[in-house]
């Protein structure tokens, strides 16, 4: 089945960003479509995929889990080699996207790698880490976490050796989608466009 890719923001964009879904959740949650339209509006030309057992989902009805790891790089790797050469390329996604992202990252020659909520461990399993490729990572990287993120908050990170090309950016009371606790005054929207914010500051390499 070909892979079927959502696009926007500009043709001749000053960069390119490909974004790929959670474990959960497709390419049009409104999680991603909000992220995808705003980076968009931005100036920075975002593509959107699913991975085969996603779209499969969509097509059918069907609700398998994750494909197995190989068949996720793998189709990551096709949709790079999709959109071929242009504006620098970042890669990354939310969750399991963004991880794996980052395991064909250094391969891939790219610009930089996002990742949105990246699960450092299993929810409620700390002891499972997630970081063993994160260590030797050479590509410039920007993590967007919520410091209360059930998979990898600020106080587990902490303990982690990780590269020094990964740049940590906390996102104050979120959880894995970057929503606060009603009683910090925050919105959801609010912390979402924060996020927002810090990719696009990264991919266009504002100050």
């Amino acid at each position: 089945m070909a892979i079927d890719l959502l696009h926007d923001g500009p043709d001749n964009a000053a960069a390119r960003l490909v974004l790929a879904h959670g474990a959960g959740a497709p390419m049009a949650s409104g999680f991603m479509q909000e992220m995808a339209e705003a980076l968009g509006g931005r100036g920075i030309r975002v593509t959107r995929f699913e991975f085969p057992y996603m779209q499969a989902r969509r097509y059918g009805g069907k609700r398998g889990g994750p494909d197995p790891q190989p068949v996720l790089l793998d189709t990551y790797r096709q949709v790079i080699a999709t959109l071929g050469p242009g504006a620098p390329l970042f890669i990354g996604g939310k969750s399991m996207g963004g991880r794996m992202a980052s395991m064909i990252t250094d391969e891939s020659n790219v610009s930089g790698l996002v990742c949105l909520g990246y699960p450092f461990h299993p929810a409620g399993k700390p002891k499972q880490t997630r970081v063993a490729h994160l260590k030797a990572l050479k590509t410039k990287a920007l993590f967007v976490q919520g410091t209360r993120d059930t998979l990898g908050s600020l106080e587990d990170v902490a303990s982690y050796e990780l590269s020094p090309s990964i740049r940590m950016a906390w996102i104050e009371g979120g959880d894995h989608s970057f929503a606060p606790l009603k009683r910090s005054g925050r919105t959801e929207a609010q912390a979402l466009q924060e996020a927002i914010a810090l990719v696009a500051d990264f991919v266009l390499a504002r100050p």
